[in-house]
């Protein structure tokens, strides 16, 4: 998210000098809001990633233990918040990328429904996916800045024109008779940490007690979530990306021969490996040899993801899943296996797909390491999911607790 005369890289040496001559709309309004920005943090380049390891930079680090990753792309956010650096800290999810660190720091992170939130000064990943939310430690201070950050934008096509709720004034910490959805395709997904999913499951056993009823739902093509997203969000990053060649701004190649070299040069210098390799993939399934087999097939699946989401709302108000298969794992340690990595966002890929709005909160530890619940709303029904987040807080203490040395 660019802002006025500071440096704006995206995590990634293509950009570097680089300084925006303008604010982005969000930055706006927490201006406006009566915010002060205090700085800007790391990411993985481009958002590409789900442990902040593939930044120009370098990695973050997981205030819980130094060794361990925050999670992606948005980890330095994350980090900031659970180190108490800030109170507030803005990040953007694709595939999972603010729920998914916050979930490995233990703070709050919302993804709002698509359009809820302006995208115009953004730098963009897939653009049918992105979107902006924020990181806090508690729902209702997240309640609170993403009514300061929501609403229409005529600069950004996609927002929406629908009103923005006072979210804080639907937290009132009253879940009786609210439906909670329990999905089984993600409680019985391959790979998922059992302690894990024994976290979440006391938590919504909690909000049972509270009054809320708990069914079961299917999202029957979740299993095509990881598949679908790889396919999607390269092609549109492969669009995205095409933009820096080194003339209008950014890193330029030195001693390139004439124009097609210092593209070549150019990107090749400024672009990592994890970029690389989805523009690689993006452009292969936009081919015309490919592009009915995989890209066209790919947005037909998101249809069914999207009708999965539909027909589940029903019969329930919300959705509650694990955030996370697992806890935050150790920098480095997958640093080898991109697929072992993007498998990190398989229960919050589909949110984004479908384009409906999500918030991680803490609800757990295991081996010392936070675990978030994921909790899924209607499209534009952020007060319902917050109102739930906010709910368990009133009833837990895992948003209290810090790591060692933090106040």
């Amino acid at each position: 998210m660019v802002q006025t005369g500071e440096p704006t890289s995206a995590g990634s040496r293509i950009l570097e000098g680089f300084v925006s001559p303008y604010d982005s709309t969000v930055v706006e309004r927490l201006r406006a809001s009566g915010a002060v920005i205090v700085g800007r943090t790391n990411l993985d380049e481009f958002a590409m990633g789900s442990s902040t390891e593939n930044s120009a930079f370098g990695p973050s680090r997981n205030p819980w233990d130094p060794d361990r990753t925050p999670g992606g792309s948005s980890g330095g956010s994350a980090a900031a918040v659970a180190a108490g650096i800030v109170p507030l800290a803005l990040g953007s999810d694709t595939g999972g990328s603010i729920r998914q660190p916050a979930a490995c720091v233990g703070v709050v992170g919302m993804k709002p429904t698509y359009g809820r939130v302006s995208r115009w000064g953004l730098v963009a990943f897939a653009s049918s996916l992105d979107q902006i939310g924020p990181f806090t430690r508690t729902a209702a201070d997240c309640a609170l800045a993403l009514g300061a950050i929501s609403g229409h934008d005529p600069r950004d096509s996609t927002s929406l024109p629908e009103a923005v709720p006072d979210y804080r004034a639907a937290q009132t910490g009253d879940v009786s008779g609210l439906v909670i959805g329990l999905p089984r395709e993600y409680f019985e997904a391959k790979g998922a940490d059992p302690q894990v999913l024994e976290s979440v499951h006391a938590s919504v056993a909690e909000l049972e007690r509270a009054g809320a009823k708990l069914r079961s739902v299917s999202l029957p093509h979740t299993r095509y979530g990881i598949a679908v997203y790889y396919l999607i969000a390269p092609a549109e990053a492969s669009s995205n990306l095409a933009r820096y060649d080194g003339v209008r701004y950014g890193h330029r190649a030195k001693r390139a021969r004439d124009l097609r070299d210092l593209y070549h040069r150019t990107r090749s210098e400024g672009f990592g490996p994890e970029v690389k390799r989805r523009i690689l993939l993006g452009t292969y399934v936009l081919s015309a040899g490919y592009y009915d087999a995989y890209y066209r097939k790919a947005q037909q699946v998101r249809t069914l993801l999207r009708r999965d989401f539909e027909e589940a709302f029903r019969g329930c108000d919300v959705i509650a899943t694990p955030t996370s298969p697992e806890v935050a794992f150790r920098i480095g340690e997958k640093a080898s296996d991109p697929l072992s990595m993007y498998l990190s966002d398989i229960y919050t890929v589909t949110a984004n797909l479908a384009g409906i709005p999500g918030v991680s909160v803490p609800c757990g530890f295991v081996r010392g390491l936070p675990v978030g619940l994921q909790i899924l709303g209607r499209a534009l029904d952020e007060a319902t999911v917050l109102r739930v987040a906010d709910a368990w807080q009133r009833r837990s203490d895992f948003h209290l607790r810090r790591p060692e040395g933090i106040a």
